[in-house]
């Protein structure tokens, strides 16, 4: 009998790392923490951390260890054949963000390589920016990092995922911490630290921070996407379900605070400590931030360019070790339809680049694939408390969390998975709709943020596959 291919015990923790880790760490953390209380932001994304996404992460990560199927067959396993569409959705969720996050790595090759050679050019960041997305060159860009993503996901876990993310995310926190220390030994980077890390109580009784810190926590580490439950298929029986996912989720956190420790006191500095200026800076949002702000700041600051490149090499590590998960998780799935490895990432490759080249060609497909799908991980992650739910909740705790794991959950996890988890999800929800009907022309199913259009997208996948949940249940999740 051929040995499984599986992960070592620092190799799972290394690409379940490079899982969490993302382009939301590097350029979206940094944003929205400023924008939401600094101190008070990280204060309630640190509760979120612990009664959101970790509960999902020991959850998705118990379901692929016990049933060693994709996300398809554990539902099918968990739930019964029924329920085999909601695997289904969740793996649409994530596969529709590989579509489009394949052109976010794209993105972030140019601007690595333009950082290196092409320097000169960014001093008009904004020309440059515009420029390359109207040239349709990012098409060709989306191409390469599918083409590297795949090539390492046909290698298989321990030869291809492994190696990797072994190589790549401890690169990833010594190039972090480089840009930290210079940072913050900027003329004024203190201030800025101090700036990013000051509570204030009173922020925090605005509801607003608290939703922020929920999508960003939901965003960041990965919970509810079926990523981690996909890499735990490949884990031995040893791999601890609670302890390994408190790694994932404090190596995640760290990571995006020294995003934040690169980045705000630079622009501190760089903008002369103006706070009004920061925020309007900040207020251009991730594409803006990340591809015409951070540019043309690091060019006019000592040391600039060393900067840039760092921050765009952590960028590009960040973006790549998320490609291999988003890839691996359709891949699985084919996998257990009965698919060859390196047949079911060829698929798959050519699926994303077909369906991932209107999101290249136009902002205005990105940004509304981007809202959609990303307020889809928060149905996902419900998805996954009712996966529980149905199991049995203490059955699901003390049969396979505790019997393998040297730190014992208590009732407090079956409260969070019963109340916690759904009311969470209700309140996003809610607050969204609320948000998305004062909007104009919400109605608009063609708008790139309109609720009409997101329900429709997700109305369309839930009732294909519930009927033909029957095919999905006997021929995928086989």
């Amino acid at each position: 009998m051929a040995k499984k291919d599986e992960f070592s015990r620092i190799g799972f923790i290394m690409a379940a790392l490079g899982m969490a880790i993302g382009t939301g760490n590097i350029w979206r953390f940094p944003r929205v923490v400023t924008q939401n209380g600094g101190g008070s932001f990280i204060i309630a994304w640190l509760v979120f951390l612990f009664i959101w996404s970790m509960p999902l992460l020991i959850i998705e990560f118990t379901i692929g260890h016990h049933f060693q199927k994709g996300v398809l067959g554990s539902f099918k396993k968990g739930m019964g054949e029924k329920f085999t569409w909601m695997g289904a959705f969740v793996a649409t969720v994530s596969t529709a963000i590989l579509f489009y996050y394949s052109v976010v790595t794209g993105w972030c090759i140019k601007y690595l390589y333009a950082s290196i050679f092409k320097f000169e050019k960014l001093s008009s960041p904004e020309k440059y920016w515009t420029g390359f997305i109207s040239s349709g060159h990012a098409v060709f860009y989306e191409a390469i990092a599918l083409l590297i993503g795949g090539m390492i996901i046909a290698y298989g876990i321990t030869a291809g995922i492994e190696r990797v993310n072994k190589f790549i995310i401890p690169i990833l926190f010594v190039v972090l911490i480089i840009g930290v220390i210079r940072a913050i030994t900027l003329p004024g980077g203190v201030r800025g630290l101090n700036y990013l890390f000051s509570p204030s109580l009173e922020k925090l009784k605005d509801y607003n921070l608290w939703l922020q810190a929920l999508t960003q926590s939901t965003w960041s580490t990965g919970a509810g996407w079926g990523l981690i439950l996909t890499y735990a298929i490949y884990t031995s029986k040893k791999d601890d379900p609670v302890y390994t996912t408190a790694t994932i989720g404090f190596g995640n956190n760290s990571a995006s605070l020294l995003a934040a420790m690169l980045v705000v006191p630079t622009l501190f500095y760089a903008l002369g400590g103006n706070e009004k200026k920061l925020f309007e800076v900040l207020g251009s949002g991730n594409q803006g931030l990340t591809f015409i702000s951070v540019p043309a700041l690091f060019k006019n600051i000592a040391f600039g360019q060393i900067l840039l490149i760092l921050f765009f090499l952590s960028l590009t590590f960040a973006a790549f070790t998320s490609l291999l998960s988003l890839l691996e998780l359709p891949v699985r799935i084919l996998i257990d339809a009965g698919l060859k490895r390196k047949k079911a990432v060829l698929t798959i490759a050519l699926f994303s680049f077909v369906l991932g080249v209107p999101s290249a060609l136009s902002l205005r497909v990105f940004n509304n694939q981007d809202f959609t799908w990303s307020l889809g991980l928060m149905l996902s992650g419900f998805f996954f408390s009712l996966f529980v739910i149905k199991y049995g909740v203490k059955k699901f705790r003390e049969e396979l969390i505790n019997k393998i794991s040297k730190i014992k959950l208590g009732k407090y996890f079956d409260f969070i998975v019963k109340f916690l988890i759904p009311v969470e999800f209700f309140a996003v929800i809610i607050w969204w709709f609320y948000q998305s009907v004062k909007l104009d022309k919400w109605y608009n199913i063609f708008g790139e943020y309109s609720l009409l259009s997101v329900l429709s997208q997700w109305g369309i996948v839930i009732i294909i596959y519930i009927l033909i949940n029957k095919f999905l249940s006997r021929k995928v999740a086989k």
